[in-house]
């Protein structure tokens, strides 16, 4: 039986100032280091040992992926990052901080922009300075594919070829694997794992440094699932 833990990296330097983030590239708050590494401590007393990593390529999720793997002993660990794993892009919101968007777009707006598993926040133009369109780390793709917003459905569609195509297979081969990424790219997981509905998804909130441990049986069905706190 193969197992899979998620964690949504720690608190953020935008997490602590109330901001959209996104796909913008912050760094972990000094709560968000101290959550990473006891979110290895939590691995480490559960005895969980891993055969590969998987992370995104925003500095806040590595940390906390690191930060995991160093203090549980595993810090050898393949690793992968992928930007199919980045947090969902919030397009002309990024960078925004959340009570003053409030305040001048209403907070039934505001929560729908956020919380609807199907409605797209203003899209993000391309010379805004929070823009991804000329970041480096995505100088591969078609810049096309690179988003200009998303809601919690196309982060799901953007994240689903990565599981296809690396995650499920290794838990098919019995590997046991630790994903370190975001809020919404592990809720677009966790619906599809537990096959959520789109209206209870909503709902579903992931803690900061909370790994979640889950069990599979040979055809990829959660036996086991498991939330890891001191």
């Amino acid at each position: 039986m193969s197992k899979l833990v998620l964690i949504r990296h720690g608190q953020s330097e935008w997490n602590l100032e109330n901001k959209f983030t996104g796909w913008i590239d912050v760094d972990l708050s000094e709560k968000g280091v101290e959550e990473a590494k006891n979110a290895g401590k939590l691995i480490k007393e559960h005895g969980l040992q891993f055969d590969q990593a998987y992370t995104s390529v925003l500095t806040r999720a590595i940390k906390t992926l690191h930060y995991a793997l160093e203090e549980s002993g595993q810090l050898w660990v393949p690793e992968t990052k992928s930007w199919r794993l980045n947090e969902r892009h919030y397009g002309g919101l990024q960078g925004l901080n959340k009570k003053a968007t409030a305040d001048k777009y209403g907070d039934e707006q505001v929560h729908i922009w956020r919380r609807s598993y199907d409605v797209l926040p203003p899209k993000i133009e391309d010379d805004s300075k929070y823009s991804q369109v000329h970041d480096r780390r995505y100088a591969d793709l078609d810049p096309h594919i690179i988003p200009r917003t998303e809601n919690l459905k196309v982060c799901l569609e953007r994240v689903m070829p990565f599981w296809e195509d690396h995650i499920a297979p290794d838990l098919l081969a019995g590997k046991n694997v630790i994903i370190a990424a975001h809020g919404n790219s592990l809720r677009a997981l966790t619906k599809y794992i537990e096959n959520i509905s789109d209206a209870d998804i909503m709902n579903l909130e992931m803690k900061t440094g909370e790994p979640v441990v889950y069990t599979f049986d040979d055809k990829l069905n959660v036996t086991n699932k498991e939330k890891l706190d001191d």
